[in-house]
């Protein structure tokens, strides 16, 4: 990627800066089109927020409740679509509300039943209202004390990192240059003051980019209003943070196929509890924060916030010892007037254009990345006078594609990719070994992953490549060493870099865990 960098010698037609779900959406989304298209992403693809979510594809109960239909009917579509393009990464996955109370059967069921046909064509399947033996049938470990049934409905579930990073080699395969690990450090204008382009530093060599460019793109979530004030240093602050904890616990807490929805918290908010990698995952919170960090710690009354809901409708109360690992992520939330709670604000997108021409898409959610991607693209080619050319990414598949990736067992979320994995395998078999025991990954993937898929520390294939660091985050620890190993011996580093990698890795695992 960096050599193609270097080769260019004509201004590319869009660089975009950040390479979570919105920004690589607009590098499939631009290329795909036939613009020349340049991804500059700090620190690794999805790094801050992209890769953790509640990991579902979904409408938004929740914004059903708060009356945004349109918003509601436009997940729906975009997640009927992504499970077309990315069969592999997007699975169904049933959704049980127990009711505990006489009115919830009725008045949730009716309310399913709207966002049933709000889906349409693009529905999952059919909601309807279950008794008490099916509920417990379905979640034997649910809290029976006063349940009297529930509500089924079906939404979407994926792995977030696992489907950036197909949908950062669709954009490749696509013909753009995505390059990680790179900093934007100045936006360069021409002479009437309007964007031409950026100033970027590879983090590893210290080598400077001046990339000149038609248009630029600020796609970078949380951080949006740093960028901005690279291009406008007296910009105003166009986020309003908030953060969501998830916890992840041992399988036994949630072990059949079935997830839980709380429709209403103590605070207001939908929980869930869904079963994931063989795991059980709770969140969500919704805390505002001061500003945007890369690595935002949980808060003490969130974690016994999300302890304290699970313990409530689980039979058997998981405690803070039973935590397997921990994971933050920010929501990019567009500010509002003052006295508004960030669990109010909206989650559409907004696109802010600056005076010198500077795109800004802040907002949205990751089920609406394509849509969202869609509309910056039409932006900005607008406003670099690019040729005028239509969206084909309704119907263009992710990387990896595979219409029965379950065939392919635990390498299901890799696809097509999958038998490429199981080669290495075959030409070295210690790499058949398990990274971390009681998870599903191989050391065949850490090397697939350095190969293939740009990861470039310990903490982008533990955290990203496989999800080790969300599930077991003491086991990713412990498995650190030997990745560390295999890393350093794809990309020529040396033992001190191992020793380095290990450190690091070991300090960042901190905010995995519980205090």
């Amino acid at each position: 990627m960096l050599a193609r960098l270097e080769d260019r010698r004509e201004p590319f037609d869009i660089v975009v800066i950040g390479g979570g779900a919105t920004g690589v959406g607009v590098a499939v989304d631009a290329a795909a089109r036939g613009h020349a298209v340049l991804l500059l992403e700090q620190l690794d693809f999805g790094q801050g927020t992209s890769s953790r979510s509640t990991k579902l594809v979904h409408g938004g109960v929740r914004y059903l409740q708060q009356g945004n239909v349109s918003l509601v009917m436009e997940a729906l579509k975009e997640r009927g679509i992504l499970r077309e393009n990315a069969p592999h990464l997007v699975r169904d996955l049933r959704f049980i509300v127990p009711n505990y109370a006489w009115w919830e059967a009725p008045f949730y069921g009716i309310g399913m039943k709207v966002y049933d046909m709000l889906a349409g064509r693009y529905g999952f399947g059919p909601s309807r209202n279950l008794s008490r033996e099916k509920v417990l049938a379905a979640i034997p470990t649910l809290e029976t004390d006063g349940l009297r049934g529930g509500v089924q409905y079906y939404d979407g579930q994926f792995d977030d990192a696992r489907l950036l990073i197909g949908l950062a080699r669709t954009a490749a395969e696509q013909g753009a240059v995505l390059v990680n690990h790179c900093r934007v450090v100045a936006i360069e204008k021409d002479a009437n003051g309007f964007v031409r382009g950026v100033v970027a530093e590879d983090r590893e060599s210290g080598r400077e980019y001046r990339v000149r460019a038609r248009g630029v793109v600020n796609a970078t979530g949380p951080f949006a209003d740093g960028v901005l004030k690279l291009d406008d240093p007296e910009s105003p602050d166009l986020i309003a943070p908030s953060q969501g904890i998830h916890l992840v616990f041992d399988r036994r807490f949630l072990p059949g196929d079935s997830a839980i929805m709380v429709p209403r918290t103590s605070d207001g908010r939908v929980l869930f509890a869904i079963p994931w990698h063989g795991h059980a995952l709770v969140g969500t919170t919704d805390t505002p924060i001061e500003r945007a960090v890369m690595e935002p710690a949980a808060r003490e009354d969130e974690v016994q916030f999300v302890l304290g809901t699970a313990q409530r409708y689980l039979a058997t109360d998981p405690t803070r010892a039973d935590v397997k690992a921990l994971f933050v992520g920010i929501r990019p939330l567009v500010r509002a007037g003052a006295g508004v709670s960030t669990a109010q604000l909206s989650r559409d997108h907004t696109i802010h254009i600056g005076r010198s021409g500077l795109v800004t898409i802040v907002g949205g959610k990751w089920t609406t990345y394509r849509n969202m991607a869609e509309d910056v693209v039409d932006h900005v080619a607008t406003l670099a006078q690019l040729d005028e050319r239509p969206c084909t990414t309704r119907r263009l598949r992710v990387h990896g594609y595979h219409a029965h990736g379950e065939r392919f067992g635990d390498l299901a979320a890799w696809g097509s990719d999958a038998p490429l994995i199981d080669d290495l395998v075959r030409a070295e078999p210690e790499l058949g070994d398990v990274v971390v025991p009681g998870l599903p990954y191989r050391f065949a993937q850490v090397v697939f992953a350095v190969r293939t898929e740009m990861a470039r520390t310990v903490e982008d294939v533990l955290s990203r490549r496989i999800r080790a660091l969300l599930l077991d985050a003491r086991g990713a620890v412990a498995a650190s060493p030997r990745v560390a190993a295999l890393v350093a011996r794809e990309l020529g580093r040396d033992a001190d870099w191992c020793e380095q990698q290990v450190r690091s890795f070991a300090t960042l695992a901190r905010h995995y865990l519980p205090a």
